[in-house]
């Protein structure tokens, strides 16, 4: 369990009041799960650490809400051009504040989900536990469902094929950018798990994947 800096009682409300939020805007409603996970792995990450579980809970939370449907634009061109980030940290600021989260920490909340993605460089110590979580969200199986399940949905992944290259290159890339050794190590079977998922969906399709 992680030697985290623990909410005092009286702040518990405020995170009742951002699960309840993300799990009504959370569209399409499978991006739900992916909040909940990344703050249980963000503290496995973290055990034995010393980091304030308040803003690890709020930015893993919080990061990606505007990639929800609503949140993000519905013409295919803007969308393209979309970046969620600097919405979701608008949007943050707003609605901690509204539900009574200790306004001395929202900067610290805006700078995890401002460098939560693969290619930033996080500097605190929650950031980094954030931006590894939500690597490794991107590896094993979880990350298989996350990418399949958006073949032929998502714009960016019409067929199984570009899906594919997605898991490969998450292979050949992220755990690199991996920044603590108990992350490297919760890597290596989601690694191995996505090496092996790979190598059967070419040893089955052979050059015949569409």
């Amino acid at each position: 369990m992680a030697k985290s800096v623990k909410a005092p009682e009286a702040q518990v409300g405020w995170r009742a009041s951002v699960a309840a939020y993300i799990r009504a805007e959370a569209l399409p409603e499978e991006k739900f799960g992916h909040q909940p996970r990344l703050y249980a792995q963000a503290c496995l990450v973290g055990a034995g650490l010393e980091f304030d579980d308040d803003v690890v809970f709020a930015a893993a939370w919080m990061h990606d809400l505007g990639v929800f449907l609503g949140h993000r634009p519905s013409d295919p061109d803007q969308l393209a051009r979309w970046d969620h980030v600097p919405y979701t940290i608008a949007r943050t600021r707003e609605l901690l504040l509204s539900w009574s989260f200790p306004s001395e920490k929202i900067e610290a909340v805006v700078a995890a989900i401002r460098t939560h993605q693969p290619q930033d460089e996080p500097i605190e110590l929650e950031a980094i536990l954030l931006r590894d979580a939500d690597i490794l969200e991107q590896l094993g199986a979880v990350g298989a469902l996350r990418a399949i399940c958006k073949v032929g949905r998502d714009t960016r992944f019409p067929t199984f094929s570009s899906v594919v290259s997605v898991l490969e290159k998450a292979v050949a890339t992220l755990p690199a950018k991996l920044r603590l050794e108990s992350s490297r190590r919760l890597a290596k079977p989601k690694v191995a798990l996505l090496k092996t998922l790979l190598a059967a969906i070419r040893e089955e399709a052979g050059e015949l994947l569409f």
